[in-house]
């Protein structure tokens, strides 16, 4: 059921009648709470919210993307906000911590640059026709249609950002001159020669930054190659055959990772209607990151996050334009922006295959 409230006075009105049961003791039930939440947040916009789909968008995830593990989700106050950018050395510049019997510690600033960004609204629609809905609901066990759509909006907006992210961590221009470089020839992972190692490539990569590295980004057609590479596959039996696959736990122990995320994501490259071009979203390259969960926009060293204002949506709207019967529009959407907050922090190897 949506919920439609015309009246602009309703929000204060609510306000004021929950200050008042507050302070005679009342104690709100939590899910209760967010009912009522969803209930103010269709009185800002007029598009309506529907818990139900909403909960769908919510809990619906395409495991075999990785952007939100690459630059994981912190929350942000308000769409226009500020982000702590700090500047090289911040985390790693050691500071007199002994105290005399009557004396005071040193204080410590952690000197930083404020930075202003915004989230960007991210949304699909999706038209479903009255006749799709009647026809599924006569047949028990059809699904339902709306929810469907629902998915399939999700799944196309996580995509996108997929997308979105891979481009920005696999963007040589985003790192320094010293924390870059680029394979050609005998020195890719793809290639039977001598020269192709990629030991002392990840090795060299986990050694440049100030804070080492704990996750590789690697894309499925650079990991493959990683993984049945002569020199990694001796280094996983012992100098005895180079010819098979190594696990992945044994690459993330061998460099001391704590993940692996293996970029699978396709897309299609071709413009709309012409024939279907797939390319793999995370290309051929690896990078490797320092990522702290604990860190947000305003406080952490990290490579880099994703900035969340609110949460995802879900709602649908009647629209008589749909079909004879007219239909519903449904929109799910969610408002983000991707941040490199140090890049220093990262190592990009371009063209790890060929």
């Amino acid at each position: 059921m949506k919920t439609y409230l015309r009246s602009n006075s309703v929000p204060l009105l609510v306000v004021v009648a929950v200050v008042a049961a507050l302070a005679l003791g009342w104690q709100p039930d939590p899910l209760a709470a967010a009912g009522a939440l969803m209930v103010l947040a269709t009185t800002v916009a007029p598009f309506p919210v529907t818990p139900q789909l909403t909960a769908i968008a919510l809990a619906y995830r395409n495991n075999r993307l990785i952007a939100d593990e690459v630059l994981p989700r912190v929350p942000v106050g308000a769409q226009n906000f500020k982000y702590l950018s700090y500047p090289k050395g911040t985390f790693i510049t050691p500071t007199d911590t002994r105290v005399a019997r009557k004396g005071r510690p040193n204080t410590v600033e952690f000197t930083a640059t404020e930075v202003e960004s915004s989230t960007y609204d991210e949304a699909l629609d999706d038209e479903v026709p009255y006749a799709d809905v009647q026809n599924a609901r006569a047949q028990p066990g059809m699904p339902d249609p709306l929810g469907r759509a629902t998915e399939g909006l999700t799944d196309l907006i996580a995509l996108r950002r997929e997308v979105r992210v891979a481009a920005l961590v696999f963007a040589a221009a985003n790192y320094a001159t010293a924390n870059k470089v680029q394979l050609a020839g005998n020195d890719q992972w793809s290639v039977v020669h001598a020269d192709s190692n990629p030991i002392p490539d990840i090795t060299a990569g986990l050694d440049a930054c100030f804070m080492r590295p704990n996750v590789m980004v690697i894309g499925r057609a650079a990991y493959t190659k990683l993984a049945q590479n002569a020199a990694m596959v001796k280094a996983y039996n012992g100098t005895t055959g180079d010819a098979g696959i190594v696990p992945r736990q044994f690459i993330a122990d061998l460099f001391e990772l704590e993940e692996i995320l293996v970029g699978d994501g396709w897309l299609n490259t071709a413009k709309k209607g012409q024939t279907v071009v797939a390319a793999r979203t995370w290309g051929k390259h690896c990078a490797l990151i320092y990522r702290n969960k604990q860190a947000d926009t305003q406080r952490g060293a990290t490579f880099g996050v994703t900035a969340q204002w609110g949460a995802r949506v879900a709602g649908s709207v009647t629209d008589t334009n749909i079909g004879m019967r007219g239909g519903e529009r449904v929109r799910v959407g969610e408002s983000v922006r991707e941040l490199l907050m140090a890049n220093d922090l990262g190592y990009y190897i371009e063209d790890c295959v060929a």
